[in-house]
This record gives structure tokens, sequence and C-alpha cells, in this order.
């Protein structure tokens, strides 16, 4: 996969590039991922250090839990960022990548929690909630 990657929210005023590699995307389907989206959060994770963001001042950083924020654009409301708090990686939304992204799912999480409106079917692993590996 190549390791520079760059992507945005819808309207453009946030803009990000990453260096280096980017782990399989998870898609989470719990709740709040699920309320977020629509759907579920599909992201993928990149060191801190390896993400530059043009507009930054266009993100509002939502406290989600008393664990992790999430980031979005101010101006459109696209999804894009989940910080962990004490965490050296950004989780970055798959679908904000200008394609083609080269991603792909590696497995699900919180699949107790999903919508009751959709099935998991591509075959990738599922837990019922969230995953060590």
């Amino acid at each position: 996969m190549n390791d520079e990657h760059r992507g945005g929210c819808l309207c453009g005023a946030v803009r990000f590039s990453t260096r280096g590699p980017l782990r399989e995307v998870i898609a989470c389907h719990c709740s709040q991922c699920r309320k977020q989206t629509g759907l579920y959060y599909a992201a993928t994770n990149v060191a801190r250090d390896r993400i530059e963001v043009e507009g930054a001042d266009n993100v509002t950083w939502y406290r989600a839990s008393d664990t992790a924020s999430r980031g979005f654009c101010r101006v459109c409301g696209s999804a894009l960022f989940w910080q962990g708090d004490g965490e050296d990686y950004v989780s970055v939304m798959a679908g904000a990548f200008e394609q083609p992204s080269g991603l792909s799912i590696g497995y699900h999480i919180f699949c107790a929690d999903k919508g009751d409106f959709y099935e998991i079917d591509d075959g990738k692993p599922r837990y019922p909630q969230g995953c060590t590996a």
C-alpha cells in the first residue's frame, strides 16, 4: 500500500495528509458511532506525528465519552477523526481519504450494538464488543 495518503471533509475546509503505513480499517457498530455517521464508523489509524491537518481551526472536537473525543468539520459536519485519551495515534475515517485509498476492512467490532436495518455479510471477523487483536 502507498505510504502517502490525502483526504478531507466534504466542503474542503479541512484537508489532511498522512505518511507511513495505515492500519486495516476497523468497522465499529457501537451506538455512538452509528448515531454519529448514520451507519457505522469505518476507520484506520495513523501515528499522530504522521498526520498533517490543514484547516485544523475548522475541526471541532466533541467529547464523546470519558476516554475519547471525535473530530468533525465545523463547516460541513463531516466526521473525520477519533482520538482516544493518551493514545499516540488518531483514527481517521476511511471514507475521508481520496480514492483509490488501498484500504480494506479487517474486522467489525461492537456488533451486538449494530443497527437492525442492515446485515454484516462481508465474511470478515465480527466481535460482539471490542477486540484486542
